[in-house]
């Protein structure tokens, strides 16, 4: 083990602390100027660089204490003191905030650090499937409220009975996309139907699709001759404005036949302007989509990763587990998987994409 003095300076180096401190104070003059603030899209970039940059320097700061803690606990052990039960503690702190680093170093392709679109369907199987999709719904925003990052529900389709027929959310935060790759493709559940007045168990599907929010720095050329807007009530738990203006609005991109709606706001103008940045999305992930199905030929020994994949298997009934058919990582606590706690399925899936090994084999391989 190597001392604390080196430890701390390993920690440095990884984090490259002296390099961000420079850029953080750069940063601040520049905060600090009259007219910084007359911009508000410079703004904006510059706020978050600072935030980035400042998470960075605590996360340095965090993992340097853990590892001095764990070294003093060593050196306790040594002389003949019981510190087993807190050494574990701290190795376990340890452990967890470096997978998050880990995930975060993993996050390497092109649109990784954007936000993300989360569109979500049931599959066939009507209650049952509809019910399974808004179980989905309720786990991405969990999720994005553990991570702090904005969330908000731009359109959404009630079922019959109960359940949604389809959603879309918008989760704003830096790396959001990225993460929430490992969420596309069908997601399948097993449990004692709440529906079925003879409690079978019963199998649902519900398809999760992601893509990213494209800043506006991505120019994406739409000619106003190619949309067709159609303005309609909107529908579901509203109030009074709900069905009594027409303030929900249909993007129709005619030459790719991509549609999108929203109907979250009361105003139609906000509205459009919602639909036409999640528009901008859907035509730049089209354009991305042509390109990858070039490469998809040349990956043919990799499973074949889209919205028409089975991805993951929940299982609530005869036993409880949650697998990911990729990483084949698997979660016996279903219940705080479904409340959002998706980082450990987030990390292996990412494991498994850079190296294509589960985590398991990834970290044999560095023993090695």
């Amino acid at each position: 083990m190597p001392s604390s003095a080196s430890s701390r300076k390993l920690c440095g180096a990884i984090f490259d602390v002296p390099r961000k401190r420079q850029q953080l104070l750069k940063i601040e003059e520049q905060i600090s100027a009259p007219d910084f603030w007359n911009n508000s899209e410079a703004t904006q970039t510059v706020m978050q660089e600072r935030k980035r940059l400042e998470s960075a320097i605590a996360d340095e700061k965090q993992v340097s204490t853990l590892v001095s803690d764990v070294d003093t606990l060593f050196e306790l052990g040594r002389e003949g003191e019981d510190v087993l039960g807190e050494l574990t503690k701290e190795v376990d702190k340890l452990r967890h905030i470096v997978d998050h680093l880990e995930t975060g170093m993993l996050l390497s392709g092109e649109n990784d650090r954007l936000s993300a679109i989360i569109t979500i369907h049931p599959g066939a199987g009507g209650t049952e499937s509809q019910d399974w999709a808004e179980m989905l719904l309720r786990m991405y925003l969990r999720w994005a409220e553990r991570n702090n990052f904005p969330a908000e529900v731009t359109d959404r389709l009630e079922g019959e009975g109960a359940g949604i027929k389809s959603a879309t959310i918008e989760i704003d935060g830096p790396g959001a996309f990225g993460l929430l790759q490992s969420e596309i493709g069908v997601h399948r559940l097993v449990r004692i139907s709440p529906f079925d007045a003879n409690a079978r168990r019963h199998t649902s599907f519900a398809s999760v699709f992601v893509i990213p929010l494209v800043d506006d720095d991505v120019k994406i050329d739409i000619k106003p001759e190619d949309i067709r807007v159609d303005v309609f009530r909107a529908s579901g738990a509203g109030g009074q404005h709900v069905n009594r203006t027409e303030s929900a609005v249909r993007f129709t991109h005619i030459p790719t036949n991509i549609v999108v709606q929203c109907q979250s706001e009361r105003s139609q103008h906000k509205n459009r302007a919602t639909a036409l940045k999640q528009l901008r999305a859907r035509l730049y992930e089209h354009e991305m989509e042509k390109r990858r199905a070039v490469e998809q030929k040349l990956e043919d020994t990799k499973s074949a990763i889209n919205f028409g994949s089975q991805i993951r298997s929940y299982v609530l009934a005869p036993y409880r587990m949650i697998k990911d058919l990729r990483s084949r990582f698997s979660v016996g606590d279903v219940d705080r998987v479904l409340d959002g706690d998706l980082d450990e399925m987030i990390h292996a899936y990412l494991v498994w994409k850079k190296t294509g090994k589960t985590a398991g084999e990834a970290l044999g391989d560095l023993d090695e």
